[in-house]
């Protein structure tokens, strides 16, 4: 493991790049210069460039949203996320007919076309969780309440994250839900990183990828499960876990992970 001063110095030993959105690309708000930098160099010298992010919402809304912070469409070519995986077993019926939206009115864009199959939790076949409700973003203790009595019900969760950062102000993310879900004693099935479902959409066989991301717990347990070298970017969602870089090594020992290189933000 080692600080990496500049992407520049080692991009010429991968062919392709698995990059994080949200804390790596952007804040939830704008796009973060020095990242736009390396993507442009990397397009430049013709590598494969992949986002893959653990966003509740199919591949085309994370792609419009991007637009909408003023990404150029040539960077936009292979853009995946969990909703995207999690939407592939929907369509299938993988696990039942009827589901429970358990999230923001935002991440309906998951479902559309399948609105029918919309119930009540009393009646779904599984609970599908993008997020939070708008009203109850900060009130976990009212997710206990509400799921106690349905643990028994399949939990779908779209969002492995348990917290992101929009600009300063930190938000709670499904797989916080999930979390509280797991220790009501229910049954929690995840699309997204780090689990493999939602790689098999966007890795080539025997292309030499390097993985970039601000989740120890995602990204980078991802990487590790693919025997993939990574980059860790600290300015991301632990933040206020990463102080000083004496104490990095405590911190991939508190999520059990290893990392190749680690930057503040990503920087060509």
């Amino acid at each position: 493991m080692r600080k990496l001063d500049n992407l520049k110095e080692i991009f010429h030993s991968y062919e392709a790049f698995l990059i994080d959105l949200w804390g790596v690309m952007h804040n939830g708000i704008e796009l973060y210069p020095s990242a736009m930098e390396a993507i442009e160099n990397l397009h430049k010298e013709n590598k494969r460039i992949v986002f893959l992010s653990n966003a509740p919402r199919p591949s085309i809304t994370v792609i419009k949203y991007l637009k909408k912070l003023n990404m150029d469409d040539k960077y936009l070519d292979n853009v995946f996320t969990s909703g995207e995986a999690a939407l592939k077993a929907i369509k299938l019926e993988k696990h039942g007919k009827k589901f429970y939206h358990l999230g923001p009115e935002k991440d309906q864009s998951l479902f559309m076309g399948l609105e029918r199959n919309k119930t009540s939790l009393v009646d779904c076949d599984y609970i599908l969780c993008t997020g939070l409700f708008d009203k109850t973003m900060n009130n976990l203790e009212y997710y206990s309440n509400l799921l106690s009595r349905f643990t028994s019900k399949i939990f779908i969760c779209t969002n492995p994250d348990l917290t992101v950062h929009k600009g300063e102000t930190e938000e709670y993310c499904a797989g916080t839900v999930a979390s509280i879900f797991q220790k009501l004693g229910g049954k929690v099935i995840y699309y997204g990183k780090p689990y493999e479902e939602v790689y098999k959409m966007c890795l080539i066989n025997d292309q030499k990828t390097l993985i970039i991301g601000d989740n120890l717990r995602t990204d980078i347990k991802g990487a590790n499960n693919l025997k993939l070298d990574s980059i860790f970017i600290s300015n991301g969602v632990h933040r206020e876990e990463f102080k000083n870089e004496n104490e990095l090594k405590n911190l991939l020992n508190k999520y059990n992970v290893k990392v190749n290189f680690y930057q503040s933000n990503l920087k060509w």
